[in-house]
């Protein structure tokens, strides 16, 4: 089985990434890109899949995995008897193609290394034509090749391409992995040393450049890194994860694959990035986004591409066992086809929080906002999926509701605050008209508390939104009711669960149980700070950094009871959570205190 979540390390070069194990193996790899087919995917198998291994021949060494400060650069450290070696793994900024560079440095005594690289295309089904020529490996599968330049000798093993070697006190040495197409001539491999300095570098500069200034500062600028990290840097869209089917629980059923644009992460992100100072990046996933929702309103996804392609077909790579056993692997998500009332909201805050935060306006924005408030003029009295895109059929949560309010609230404030034009009227009857109905249907007085579905009688963690959106105050009697309500029934060891998973699939129309999402503890950090609760809040933010990896990197959920990171790894969501909730802490540019209040407190 690979290793736990927790013990790999991410790299990454703005366009695609993988991940380090504290073995020394990269076990994930997808080429050119983020969601290419992977050509290592032992993570989700076994080594017969794929995988690049460079680690002590013999004994099981003692490991530490950290980055270097300010940088994506990890070091993997092994002592055994034989000594000390360190494994320096990075992707550099994209040149011409993707390369991973991995330098072997010898700290003390002579270590004998082994490396072998067990190269597979097409998600581990793809055996390559694998030669030596010119002093390289080269191995060819299709359209991909890879092209392996080593500092020693290798021996091929069919596919396969191994070397031994010991490393000394005071050598380094460079390995270098490249990706090009077949019908291409491969490029003279980079500098591994000049990459190295180019590289930190680069990551240094960009991390200077954070405004954040308080006592999480190693922790808000490695996420703002990961952010960085998962950024696809030619379209400025931003995926979820760099993996796919990673599980909610291991050995269960929820697998899926993240390596997309969600919408829903757009107003978050967007803060994140702009209360850390960062606009160009701000600006960039602003107009991924707009390019993204361009045409018919009616059509309007919930997630894209790196590139905003529609078209994310599920299916399954049956010839994977999985993580732990977790089946099915599915590549492509379906739920890209769904109904999602909650995106409206989200694309219309996003773009008006660009607007009242300086982002120079995008000349098109407006008119494309004006296209999705006459869909949704009509479509928010429909019942949809929900934020948590359901498999059971379609409800009207309460939540999404909340989310269409928020989208003619900003589209009012956009008319009477940046001096566009619309029927804003007619959109405040609508404004109240939701109000009103989520008020009376979403909220059971019963038990003080809103609740996930007309309904309902079940709580659901996407209602912690509702402060932090600014459709009613946190201190409003009905939304503490709720908060109290969450922690009583929805935390579990000190996190937020979405919903009751004992009866997940009454909820969700899936089998099996799942951890407590990180993002839904997030949430509940910044209303307690909205409430007051300066101190819970403060142990409940640290009480999350305390399960991150050793490389301070955050998975989607944690299992309290295996005392594990489970889901897909590292989650961008769960980054922004944490640097939002850092800056709320702070009090200065706070997320949370920069969101409208709502004006009509009595309804």
């Amino acid at each position: 089985m690979s290793l736990a979540i927790e013990d790999y390390g991410l790299i990454g070069d703005t366009q695609t990434a993988a991940l380090v194990g504290r073995d020394g193996s990269v076990d994930w790899l997808c080429l050119p890109r983020f969601d290419s087919e992977a050509c290592f995917a032992a993570l989700l198998g076994e080594e017969r899949h794929g995988r690049w291994r460079i680690a002590p021949a013999a004994g099981r060494p003692e490991t530490v995995q950290r980055y270097r400060d300010g940088t994506l650069v990890l070091e993997t450290e092994s002592r055994c008897r034989e000594g000390t070696v360190r494994v320096v793994d990075f992707m550099p900024i994209r040149g011409r193609a993707p390369d991973i560079v991995r330098i072997v440095e010898g700290i003390e005594g002579a270590v004998p290394m082994r490396m072998r690289m067990v190269p597979r295309f097409g998600y581990g089904q793809v055996r390559p034509w694998t030669r030596c020529a010119g002093g390289r490996t080269i191995a060819v599968a299709g359209p991909d090749a890879l092209v392996l330049d080593a500092p020693f000798p290798v021996q091929l093993d069919g596919p396969d391409v191994a070397s031994s070697f010991t490393v000394r006190a005071g050598e380094r040495h460079g390995f270098v992995l490249t990706w090009t197409s077949s019908h291409e001539i491969p490029a003279a491999a980079v500098d591994a040393r000049e990459a190295l300095d180019s590289t930190e570098r680069w990551w240094r500069e960009w991390a200077a450049q954070s405004t954040y200034d308080g006592p999480y500062e190693r922790e808000v600028t490695r996420s703002l890194i990961t952010l960085k990290a998962m950024t696809y840097a030619p379209t400025g869209g931003i995926v979820a994860a760099a993996t796919t089917s990673l599980p909610e629980h291991l050995g269960g059923v929820r697998n899926w694959d993240y390596r997309y644009c969600w919408i829903r992460d757009a107003t978050l992100t967007l803060y994140a990035l702009l209360a850390a100072g960062y606009t160009q990046e701000a600006v960039a996933w602003r107009d991924w986004l707009l390019r993204a929702v361009a045409g018919d309103p009616a059509q309007m996804q919930i997630m894209y591409g790196a590139a905003g392609e529609r078209r994310l077909l599920e299916w399954e790579a049956d010839w994977l066992p999985g993580y732990a056993g977790s089946v099915p692997v599915r590549i492509g998500n379906a739920a890209s086809r769904q109904f999602q009332l909650d995106v409206f909201g989200e694309v219309m805050d996003v773009l008006q929080q660009s607007r009242e935060t300086g982002v120079e306006p995008h000349g098109v924005a407006w008119q494309v906002q004006r296209a999705l408030m006459e869909n949704l003029e009509g479509a928010w009295r429909e019942p949809d999926e929900g934020i948590w895109e359901v498999r059971s059929g379609r409800r009207h949560f309460t939540h999404s509701k909340v989310m269409s309010w928020v989208a003619f609230d900003r589209a009012i404030r956009a008319v009477e605050r940046s001096g566009v034009d619309g029927p804003v009227t007619r959109w405040r009857r609508a404004r109240e008209e939701i109000h009103a109905e989520v008020c009376r249907r979403g909220y059971d007085s019963g038990r003080g508390a809103f609740v996930q579905s007309y309904g309902s009688q079940e709580l659901d963690a996407s209602l912690l939104m509702i402060a932090l959106v600014g459709f009613l105050p946190a201190r409003d009697p009905r939304v503490a009711g709720t908060v109290r309500a969450i922690e009583r029934e929805l935390c579990r060891d000190g996190f937020v669960e979405r919903y009751a998973t004992e009866r997940a699939v009454n909820v969700d129309g899936l089998p099996g149980r799942e951890g407590a999402f990180l993002p839904c503890t997030f949430w509940l950090v910044d209303n307690l700070i909205l409430q007051g609760r300066r101190a819970d809040a403060r142990r409940l933010f640290e009480h999350v950094l305390s399960v991150a990896s050793g490389t301070g990197l955050l998975s989607e959920e944690y299992d309290a009871e295996a005392g594990r990171l489970v889901g897909n790894y590292p989650q961008a969501f769960s980054h922004v959570g944490l640097v939002n909730s850092a800056h709320n802490l702070q009090g200065e540019r706070a997320p949370a205190r920069e969101r409208p209040e709502h004006a009509g407190e009595a309804a």
